[in-house]
């Protein structure tokens, strides 16, 4: 099966792929893009040959971080070897020929550009870094390498239909933004459902950044992505991660 990965209207070229088109097995099937998890190193490598392939630069030219649910943000100039990317959960580059992805199995894929498409970002947002700021540090990143005006793209994540939660996470986010009441509605007693990649958007739009947001629920699509939610529901054994890549 070939890759057909979803794209939103930025001006670089980017893809958020989906968990098809690739080589691995079992519950890692197919396109896992993950170096963190128990899936065969070959298949993985071979998964992220195939999309640097498709999104145009050498496999050795598609970078990525050991992600952390933190706000670090990585300016790459240069490439690394595979696997040897800083903890960090978001990347930016205006080096030509490298392509800059993040790993995401329900947490938000955000990918930036400039309106020139010559500096670009990629972010991994759940709800931990969305509230603490990795969204609006990976805009400062860019534009201290000169970005003027900045467009993102928030994309298949889970959903708010999907995306039950209990007070204590309500209780965290509204700590640090009392104005994202609007991004809950309640649930069951005692839960709610959150809004994540409309939370990240508001984040980004009070910040100037033109924000599209993807319609895709990767809980909801289990033929398109892989889900952590859905594979702690099911009780199920571990899953792989697709990736979001942008490059200049």
């Amino acid at each position: 099966m070939s890759l057909h990965p979803f794209t939103a209207t930025l001006p670089a070229c980017h893809g958020f792929f989906t968990r098809q088109g690739g080589v691995s097995t079992g519950s890692y099937n197919s396109l896992n893009c993950s170096l963190s998890g128990a899936d065969a190193l070959a298949n993985v490598l071979q998964n992220r040959s195939l999309v640097a392939e498709k999104i145009g630069v050498a496999p050795e030219n598609l970078l990525g971080v050991k992600q952390i649910h933190g706000t670090g943000v990585i300016t790459a100039t240069t490439a690394w070897a595979i696997g040897q990317g800083g903890e960090a959960d978001a990347l930016v580059t205006a080096t030509h020929g490298l392509a800059i992805g993040v790993v995401t199995a329900d947490c938000a894929p955000v990918l930036f550009s400039d309106t020139q498409g010559s500096i670009i970002g990629a972010a991994h947002a759940g709800w931990r870094g969305a509230v603490s700021g990795v969204l609006e540090a990976t805009v400062a990143a860019m534009q201290k390498l000169g970005a003027k005006t900045i467009l993102a793209a928030v994309g298949p994540c889970i959903h708010q239909q999907s995306y039950e939660v209990a007070a204590d996470l309500r209780d965290a986010v509204l700590a640090q933004n009392p104005g994202a009441e609007k991004f809950f509605n309640h649930g069951r007693p005692a839960r709610w459902q959150f809004d994540l990649p409309g939370y990240c958007a508001a984040r980004l739009r009070t910040i100037g950044v033109t924000t599209e947001i993807m319609p895709h629920d990767t809980c909801a699509d289990e033929i398109n992505f892989f889900s952590h939610r859905r594979r702690t529901l099911r009780n199920e054994p571990a899953i792989g991660h697709q990736i979001s890549v942008i490059r200049l």
